[in-house]
């Protein structure tokens, strides 16, 4: 079984910097584009980042030039540096990954992780 493990979140005050970072464990063979979502209260979930095996990314619109996500295919990590931090950023957020299975790509989730940008 696959398992997409997040860690990092918490407070943080606003203009403040903080990094999630999520590992792609269990048995599959590779990768393919990885990310980040979140979904803050009575929202719908949204696109935070995503990065693709050549390294590619892909950015939500409010993140840009704030965030940046790096991922290590040796380790089947993404992570994500969040910097200037507003309170609007609070949210659940969710790593995902396109797996490859025995047979063909999945799709999977972290169960989420909760970021709260608050003074």
């Amino acid at each position: 079984q696959v398992q997409l493990v997040e860690s990092g979140g918490g407070l943080v005050q606003p203009g403040g910097s903080l990094r999630l970072s999520c590992v792609v464990s269990g048995d599959f063979i590779t990768t393919d584009v990885m990310g980040w979502y979140r979904q803050a209260p009575g929202k719908e979930r949204e696109l935070v980042g995503t990065i693709a095996p050549i390294g590619s990314t892909r950015y939500g619109g409010s993140v840009k030039g704030r965030f940046t996500i790096s991922r290590d295919d040796a380790k089947y990590t993404v992570d994500l540096q969040m910097d200037s931090l507003k309170p609007e950023d609070t949210a659940v957020y969710y790593c995902y990954a396109k797996v490859l299975g025995d047979f063909e790509y999945v799709e999977l989730w972290g169960q989420g992780t909760l970021v709260t940008v608050s003074s």
